[in-house]
């Protein structure tokens, strides 16, 4: 069986940084209206957090558990990846109650029914037994509870891939393509409730994130080639990436607007993010060039102090994206409090993450965490 050339060389402290980084902006993006949120990649191209997201857990899922699979056996690796989406099946129904309960405390005591219709919440009021039966089967989920059903179902499927991902990454690669393609084209999709939905984040589409970013574990060196063509592909994912700026700025301005051809408007739309459209994740791809050059696995500045934060909240990555749900909807309420005044905006997008930051330095204190200098990127809070 092949050796990961990730895990024999040593790791890779961007994972959890840019992990770190990804959660900062989920937090910021699902609160409405937020000025702070210009500041995330959500308004400056196609893709948002949620690749940088996918990806990265693809990625550190295949460090995680290969080696235990060379070392123990391919029974011992699954029986670890389903342990995990136990854990993850779990967190996910205890954010369900948790975000539940407090959508409906903040509808009473602020008499706004409005609030359960916005956050797909009708259903449960409707048949509450059969909501809470769709939400035990993952078809049954609020606004911004999506994510972790749709890692619970890649992780699911994981080890029968695993693997295949260890001796045949490009197979895996043009395989995970094709079903990515069957799918757009016959719009594939699993059913959610009521009746009538979809999955938002559609896993025969997302998929190829997921293992495109768990490939690229293993083929780090046989990728190297690519470098021979860095600056040309460089120049090419720049391009590609203000051309992805200017129409999505189009969407918030009407002078921009007025700019973009009828027919490159035919061409590009709708850019769908249910199926993952090939312009996010190209937009995504480009991003991460242009990552990987700039910052490189042993650069200085990744271990600087200022970053720390960030690296500390991707390695408990489980416990912050949680957290992040729970209180981006405390930032909607006060924000609309406050009649969405950009101090009010500010302050608890700052307040969010400082409270972020201050959980993760707590658990890695509970569990005997040393710096983060000396820790791995696929550490026990993590998503993997």
């Amino acid at each position: 069986m092949a050796v990961l050339p990730v895990i024999a060389s040593g790791r890779d402290i961007r994972l959890d940084l840019f992990r770190g980084l990804a959660l900062w902006f989920i937090f910021v993006d699902h609160i409405p209206t937020n000025i702070v949120s210009w500041l995330t990649v959500r308004n400056y191209g196609f893709s948002d957090a949620t690749e940088i997201f996918v990806f990265i857990s693809g990625y550190t899922a295949v460090i995680a558990y290969a080696r235990m699979m060379e070392r123990e056996g391919w029974v011992r690796a699954a029986a670890r990846i389903y342990r995990r989406v136990w854990q993850l099946y779990v967190a996910h129904i205890l954010l369900f109650v948790a975000f539940t309960a407090q959508v409906a405390w903040v509808s009473i005591a602020r008499d706004t029914p409005s609030l359960i219709d916005e956050m797909e919440l009708l259903g449960f009021g409707q048949n509450p037994y059969q909501a809470i039966l769709e939400a035990a089967l993952l078809k049954f989920r609020p606004v911004n509870l999506d994510v972790l059903p749709l890692y619970i179902v890649l992780l699911a499927a994981f080890p029968f891939v695993l693997p295949a991902i260890v001796r045949w990454p490009l197979a895996v690669i043009a395989v995970s393509l094709g079903l990515y393609g069957v799918t757009c084209h016959y719009s594939w999709n699993l059913p959610a409730y009521p009746d009538g939905k979809v999955w938002y984040f559609n896993p025969m589409a997302w998929q190829v994130v997921f293992y495109v970013g768990a490939c690229c574990a293993v083929l780090g060196k046989e990728l190297a080639w690519l470098d021979r063509i860095r600056w040309p592909l460089a120049v090419l994912a720049i391009l590609y990436l203000l051309f992805s700026a200017f129409i999505a700025l189009s969407w918030h301005y009407n002078s921009i607007e007025r700019l973009v051809p009828a027919w490159v408007a035919r061409v590009i739309y709708p850019i769908d993010k249910t199926n993952i459209d090939i312009l996010r994740f190209m937009h995504f791809l480009a991003i991460a060039w242009l990552v990987r050059m700039a910052v490189p696995a042993n650069a200085s500045v990744l271990k600087w102090r200022a970053f720390e934060p960030f690296r500390r909240c991707g390695e408990q990555s489980l416990l912050i994206f949680c957290l992040g749900t729970f209180l981006a909807l405390s930032g909607q309420v006060i924000v609309s409090h406050f009649e969405e005044s950009l101090l009010s905006q500010i302050g608890v997008s700052v307040g969010g993450i400082v409270i972020m930051c201050c959980a993760a330095y707590m658990a890695a204190w509970f569990k005997g965490g040393g710096p983060t200098r000396g820790r791995t990127p696929t550490t026990a809070g993590a998503m993997p």
